[in-house]
């Protein structure tokens, strides 16, 4: 039996794209359909964009809410209306701060965090995104989010940029970091430049320029489906249990396996079956993507 074409290709988004291109890119190249990228990084932005093919799309929820660490430019003394390098000047003030004055301000940005994300951003009211009705000259109130910055740490500070690493939760803006450490010390501020280094254990160090890709070479590059989910306890079934999994039905969860409400599954040979969530004592199949071996090889 051909298995189907799928997995996860880790490309290093170049700047002046947005992460849609890049999925309409990998269509392209591949010459397939069933392409997405799983968190938008801004036009202005580069860096890691994982970008899932085939079925591998079905566990892109996986992979959207990993940790996300970065490097970026903020330009302190210059407010724009997107906060970012790419929005008309809206405002604009001499930065005399020192660096003591910045690294007590970038405190207040670490751990647990309230912010408000931009109003040029992919969320959406009523429907529309944000970035269209902004564009439009609309103004909206956006209620706060908490998100957890984990680590911050100013890399340079040469007046009136400095450069910082962050490493957050899903959903953080760092153009809102930007904008809002300008607010903090009085001048405005802005980012300048942002590299995305990795999603959760998926870093630019083993990702490829999307300038390499072609018809020819893509699949070199292309990562199994189920490293999609690695990060998630891993259970393997004799082969009775995987066939029962297939085929929708629950199985008992033994002591001896993982204590976890989701597991990656493997059969008896290493294969993988797909995602299994926990319910009291029982294995329920999640996101299964199982194929009975056939008659030659049971």
């Amino acid at each position: 039996m051909t298995r189907p074409v799928e997995g996860i290709l880790n490309v290093d988004k170049p700047g002046g794209m947005t992460s849609h291109d890049v999925a309409n890119c990998i269509r392209r190249v591949s010459g397939l359909r069933r392409v997405g990228h799983t968190g938008t990084l801004d036009p202005l932005a580069t860096g890691v964009l994982l970008v899932c093919v085939g079925r591998a799309t079905r566990l892109s929820e996986y992979l959207t809410g990993r940790p996300k660490s970065y490097e970026a430019t903020i330009r302190l003394g210059q407010e724009t209306r997107t906060y970012d390098a790419e929005g008309e000047i809206v405002a604009e003030r001499p930065v005399t701060a020192g660096r003591e004055e910045v690294v007590a301000a970038l405190e207040q940005f670490r751990g647990v965090i309230s912010q408000v994300p931009p109003m040029f951003s992919a969320i959406r009211h009523q429907g529309q995104p944000l970035y269209k009705l902004a564009r439009q000259g609309v103004e909206l109130e956006r209620p706060a989010r908490q998100v957890t910055v984990y680590q911050l740490e100013l890399l340079r500070w040469e007046l009136p940029d400095l450069d910082i690493r962050v490493i957050c939760s899903a959903g953080t803006y760092i153009r809102s970091i930007a904008h809002d450490l300008g607010q903090a010390l009085g001048y405005g501020g802005h980012l300048a430049a942002l590299r995305r280094t990795a999603v959760g254990d998926f870093t630019i160090a083993g990702s490829v320029a999307l300038a390499v890709l072609n018809e020819g070479n893509w699949l070199d590059y292309l990562l199994p489906t189920d490293t999609a989910v690695r990060h998630l306890p891993e259970l393997a079934l004799p082969d009775e249990e995987t066939l029962r999994l297939g085929n929708g039905q629950p199985i008992p969860r033994r002591p001896d396996q993982p204590d976890a409400p989701t597991v990656r599954v493997y059969d008896s040979a290493g294969r993988f079956v797909g995602v299994a969530a926990r319910q009291d004592e029982t294995w329920q199949p999640h996101k299964i993507f199982y194929q009975p071996p056939n008659a030659a090889q049971l």
